[in-house]
């Protein structure tokens, strides 16, 4: 008697053999012959087309006696800027000019984004109310938001700041808080050491709170039991900080914003052409986002928000513990378009005055002349914020996907 596994070859197959191996022929009638073929001949047509556009150019640059390479980095700029995250002034180079271009792009796309976010999904989770009013505002809103023109949304916003009171006669809602026609005054912290400690304690607290988060979730899939995540938090991400900037001295000196002379002093400044770039790719961009939200949420079935009301959770619990999580699956992709196109968009700012990589790109290659080498520094840039976002919304994305076990 057999005691082995293996089970018994099926007799059906018995008298079957593997299908033969088809001949490679040097015939068009073959299909591979025909794929390599066209492959060649297309990867030569692009080539020669590189080739021929580059050589064209090298060729009118010569004859026109224009000087080509990224040598003009290391000039001074003598280019004036009115914001920038970083020191400058006009004597420095190209080079910096153009990274503070960079950075000024990256604030305004990086803050839009995170407002974009919360207001769209705020805008779409109104569009699903059960409150008449409230839906209809929103639905309003959205319609109204996406069939305008960006470009008339900037300028629309640009005038209303522009058309506030001057610097002596400006709006004060609050002590250090002032609102003219040259920006948004508001106090400062004046940063000092013990803030430095402060921030990077903040930041070790953060990461050990996600990492124990981590671990919490294992020993909850393996014993049922979660440990209490927020005493970690509230000790590693507050009162760790908070030690630290006592040991150091506790300082708390603020830099409240004066009247000197025609404009403010002191404290920190949101120039207008900031404020109505931002105002204006939030409000246009949340506007989409608000119809993806609603639709990702539409996609998840009404069996599971019943489900919910059954096991006695609230409408507000239902949306945060059982619709939103699965409803990411369908939001994520589309968002990571609009986070693009929200990023690409904010190269409009050169209508209303805001010196973005664009701005100061253009105002380079018009002095220097370098146009090719400034248009590639400025493709350059957006391609790889544009890469940056896809590949973190992607690997967000491979996180939240559903794993079968």
């Amino acid at each position: 008697m057999a005691t082995g596994t293996q089970a018994a070859p099926d007799p059906r197959l018995s008298g079957a053999r593997a299908a033969p191996k088809r001949e490679f022929r040097l015939s068009w009638s073959d299909p591979r012959v025909r794929s390599i073929v066209w492959q060649v001949v297309i990867v030569g047509a692009v080539a020669w087309m590189i080739w021929y556009l580059v050589a064209n150019t090298q060729r009118n640059l010569e004859v026109r006696k224009i000087a080509t390479g990224f040598g003009f980095l290391s000039r001074e700029a003598g280019l004036p800027i009115g914001e920038s995250l970083i020191e400058y002034n006009p004597t420095d180079t190209y080079f910096r000019a153009l990274a503070v271009g960079v950075l000024n792009t990256l604030k305004v796309s990086i803050v839009g984004c995170i407002l974009a976010t919360i207001f769209g999904t705020l805008l779409g989770i109104a569009r699903l109310s059960k409150n008449w009013l409230l839906a209809k505002l929103a639905r309003v809103y959205v319609e109204v938001a996406r069939d305008l023109p960006l470009l008339l949304q900037l300028l629309f916003w640009y005038v209303i700041f522009t058309a506030l009171p001057g610097p002596r006669q400006a709006l004060h809602p609050g002590a250090g808080f002032f609102l003219s026609n040259r920006g948004f005054r508001f106090p400062l912290i004046e940063w000092q050491d013990a803030h430095t400690l402060a921030a990077v304690l903040f930041l070790g607290g953060l990461l050990a709170t996600v990492l124990y988060s981590r671990r919490a979730a294992l020993v909850q899939a393996s014993t049922g039991q979660r440990p209490k995540v927020w005493p970690v938090g509230v000790g590693t991400m507050l009162l760790l900080p908070l030690l630290g900037w006592m040991v150091l001295g506790a300082p708390l000196t603020w830099d409240m914003p004066a009247l000197r002379g025609f404009n403010f002093q002191g404290g920190g400044n949101l120039s207008p052409e900031f404020m109505a770039l931002l105002i204006g790719l939030v409000t246009y961009t949340s506007a989409f986002i608000a119809e993806t939200v609603r639709a990702g949420i539409l996609a998840v079935h009404t069996g599971q928000t019943e489900a919910a009301g059954a096991l006695g959770l609230s409408r507000g619990q239902s949306l945060h513990l059982i619709v939103l999580p699965q409803a990411l699956r369908v939001i994520i992709p589309p968002m990571t378009s609009q986070y693009l196109n929200l990023t690409k968009n904010s190269s409009l700012a050169v209508a209303i005055g805001y010196q973005d990589i664009v701005s100061i790109a253009n105002t380079t290659l018009n002095q220097t002349g370098q146009a090719i080498e400034g248009i590639a520094i400025i493709m350059m840039v957006y391609l790889t914020i544009s890469l940056s976002i896809s590949v973190f919304m992607n690997w967000y994305n491979a996180r939240i996907a559903l794993k079968e076990r």
